[in-house]
């Protein structure tokens, strides 16, 4: 899996470049969006994209959850102006698979709790796209996408335990996969194989711990958990 390092250089205009992902979008005014971004270069930032719910405007598509790619932006006293937005990945796929869409919400969702502004978002952001690009694959549950994810999402913010490893109450195979979701480079993260009861003990597990160290809920994970028990 290519895990992609964009840069953004500041423009003679005045304006500057980040490459990132669109996690939240907002109507604002009559015709103007809010966007919530997630960038490799400032970490998590908010622009307005004026007219961007006209049916003409360059920027309806580009200022949508998923929309990836490098942003032109100009900065203001307390949020960015979007002007324009090169979109290299839409995440197309999950328009076509509800559970996935909802696994994909839910992980913008986690990021934005966690990220943070004016921090290199580099990590997080390629720990994202690379989260969304698995979803519906064959090879791994989507399950298995939304634990690694997780665990390695608290592991960026400096939340996760990493002695659990160590907890004996744990089968030696569930220890050896969050071991490997802790410390794997993130083109390997999702590549492990597990039986359907060590992921059930690493949900159980990762649950109990999202819940201690995450003060707050998630109602994308609450419509996610209700669909998944239909």
């Amino acid at each position: 899996m290519q895990i992609l390092r964009l840069y953004g250089p500041e423009l003679s205009t005045g304006g500057i470049e980040l490459s990132g992902m669109v996690l939240r979008a907002a109507p604002a005014g009559e015709y103007d969006r809010r966007i919530v971004l997630l960038t490799r270069e400032r970490g998590k930032i908010t622009a307005f994209a004026r007219g961007a719910r006209k049916s003409s405007s360059p920027l309806i598509a580009a200022t949508v959850p998923f929309a990836f790619g490098t942003f032109t932006l100009y900065e203001g006293r307390s949020a960015y102006t979007c002007v324009s937005a090169r979109i290299s990945n839409y995440f197309e796929a999950l328009k076509t698979d509800f559970i996935g869409a909802c696994y994909g919400a839910y992980f913008m969702e986690f990021a934005d709790y966690y990220a943070r502004e004016n921090l290199d978002g580099t990590d997080m952001l390629n720990l994202l796209y690379a989260a969304l690009t698995m979803l519906g694959r064959e090879e791994v549950p989507d399950r298995q996408v939304r634990y690694a994810y997780e665990v390695r999402l608290m592991v960026q913010g400096g939340e996760f335990p990493a002695d659990v490893t160590q907890e004996e109450s744990l089968a030696p195979a569930t220890r050896q996969a969050f071991y490997h979701m802790i410390t794997a480079p993130v083109g390997r993260l999702f590549s492990f194989q597990v039986s359907g009861e060590v992921l059930d003990e690493i949900a159980a597990r990762q649950d109990k711990i999202r819940a201690r160290y995450v003060d707050r809920s998630f109602r994308s994970l609450e419509v996610l958990d209700t669909l998944l028990k239909v």
